[in-house]
C-alpha cells in the first residue's frame, strides 16, 4: 500500500470517531486501531564518560518506598461474600440499609451487592452497633472486601 494512502487513513481515523479501520487490497492488509495516546517519557540528559567514548552508566534512583497498607479495622467486619456491585440502597431514592451509628441484629440486611444484574441483599453477621461504612455506593468490591466495621 501506498505511503500516502496509509497516512491520509491514520489521518482520518484520527480525527473521527470510528476506533478501528482495517481495510484489504491485493497487495496486502491493513488495520488501524486507534487507542489512548501512549504515554511520553522525558529521560534525563546522559553525561559523556570522562574518557570521551561516548558511553555512560545510567544513573540509579532509589525506588520510592510502597504506600502503607490501611489499618485493619477493629471490631468485627462484614465481608463481600462476592464480587459484584456495593449499593447502600434499594432503589435510587430510598434510605439507605444502615447508617454509622445504626443498630443491626444479626440477620439484617445491611446492603446490595449486585452481580451479573442480580441484587444480593448481604445480611449482617453480628449483632452490634455500624462504626464505619468501608464503601462508597455503586464502588466495584472483590471477594473479602471488607465493607462495614460492627461493634
Amino acid at each position: 500500500m501506498d505511503l500516502r494512502k496509509l497516512k491520509t487513513l491514520i489521518d482520518l481515523v484520527s480525527e473521527s470517531n470510528i476506533s478501528e479501520l482495517e481495510i484489504a487490497e491485493a497487495d496486502g492488509k491493513v488495520r488501524i486501531v486507534k487507542g489512548h495516546p501512549a504515554p511520553t517519557y522525558a529521560l534525563p540528559p546522559v553525561p559523556a564518560s570522562p574518557s570521551g567514548s561516548g558511553s555512560a552508566a545510567l544513573e540509579q534512583r532509589p525506588r520510592e518506598a510502597p504506600a502503607e497498607p490501611p489499618p485493619e479495622p477493629t471490631g468485627h467486619v462484614i465481608k463481600s461474600p462476592m464480587v459484584g456491585t456495593f449499593y447502600r440502597t434499594a432503589s435510587p431514592g430510598s434510605d439507605a440499609f444502615v447508617e454509622i451509628g445504626t443498630v443491626v441484629k444479626e440477620g439484617q440486611p445491611v446492603c446490595i451487592i449486585e452481580a451479573m444484574k442480580i441484587m444480593n441483599e448481604i445480611e449482617s453477621d453480628f449483632a452490634g452497633s455500624i462504626r464505619q461504612i468501608l464503601c462508597e455506593n455503586g464502588q466495584a468490591v472483590e471477594f473479602g472486601q471488607p465493607l462495614f466495621v460492627v461493634e
